[in-house]
């Protein structure tokens, strides 16, 4: 459930000098935590992708992987915008397509090879959820929960969505994973905004975003069969976030709404600050601040996609996807 916008590129496993892995992060833009996506890279046995933004234009390290995530950012242009800077999807799209067209090709001169090089690419697309917890359950900076039913939103959000799948697609991407969106009301931003009192995750807010999730998660055999060559996984973290939330203990947690760092009721008021002193039993926690969860938390998270064992990515594991 990162409420950061992730979109990573990671290469098909292989010994060729050519593989590589990428991220990539707008300069400033700091997690204390292990993220979702760096735990996958870790199950695949590749190096951490590095910020996209802090790489020289000609870095050799682009053909082993950049990240082009953004704090704040979503689907929509204007999530976050009360943030102010952040790279929205479509803005992480352009960059990927500068990366494409004037930065790899200097590195794979042959256009043959440097399209097989994207298209034995793993993308992991973690995207969707600041337009909920930075748009659409702020009606106090932003119309759309006036302009639209949550079911409304929703469909807002896939239009949007398919047609940046498709603009990948067309920039030679072939392997997406996409990760669906968590339970929102159980993050302790949520548990404090709603004033709640028992520490429960908020019913409401989860059934709204279950409204992306229910329609988008259907849609997956019309992507893999309109367009060609192209396969489409979808992670299931609800229903696993759920489960840690429910049953802590099993996972070996001991405090399942309280952000390791953050202040105000449950962490969720403010979130981590600069120097801010955090829990000392951080494994413990299931999340590490207001948004986001704790790095043993994305370990579980990643673990249900990309291990051997993995059951809750569709219709195949992350570790499929990465080695066709």
């Amino acid at each position: 459930m990162e409420t950061i916008t992730t979109c990573l590129p990671l290469p098909k496993q292989t010994t060729s000098p050519t593989a590589s892995t990428s991220v990539f992060r707008p300069a400033g833009f700091v997690m204390a935590s292990l993220s979702l996506t760096t735990a996958a890279a870790r199950w695949l046995g590749l190096p951490f992708p590095p910020p996209y933004l802090s790489l020289q234009s000609l870095s050799k390290e682009i053909v082993r992987g950049v990240n082009y995530a953004s704090a704040a950012a979503g689907i929509l242009d204007e999530t976050g915008r009360h943030y102010g800077s952040r790279i929205s999807f479509n803005r992480q799209i352009l960059l990927f397509e500068k990366t494409v067209k004037f930065q790899l090709p200097i590195l794979i001169a042959d256009p043959n090879a440097l399209a097989q090089f994207i298209a034995n690419s793993l993308f992991i697309i973690n995207i969707g959820s600041n337009d909920y917890i930075n748009n659409y359950l702020l009606p106090q900076y932003y119309t759309s929960s006036k302009t639209y039913s949550p079911e409304g939103f929703a469909d807002l959000l896939i239009t949007a969505f398919t047609r940046q799948l498709a603009s990948l697609y067309q920039l030679g991407v072939r392997k997406m994973l996409i990760v669906g969106i968590g339970p929102l009301g159980c993050i302790p931003s949520q548990l404090s905004m709603n004033n709640s009192t028992d520490g429960e995750c908020i019913k409401r807010v989860n059934d709204i975003v279950m409204a992306f999730n229910s329609r988008f998660f259907p849609m997956l055999p019309s992507l893999n069969s309109s367009f060609p060559g192209a396969f489409f996984v979808y992670q299931n973290i609800y229903d696993r976030f759920i489960n840690l939330i429910q049953n802590p203990s099993d996972y070996g947690f001991t405090v399942k709404n309280q952000a390791c760092c953050g202040s105000g009721r449950y962490g969720g008021e403010l979130s981590c600050l600069p120097l801010q002193v955090p829990c000392a039993a951080r494994n413990q926690y299931i999340f590490w601040d207001s948004f986001h969860p704790s790095q043993a938390a994305n370990a579980i998270i990643a673990a249900g996609c990309y291990s051997p064992s993995a059951t809750d990515c569709y219709p195949i594991s992350g570790r499929q996807l990465a080695q066709i």
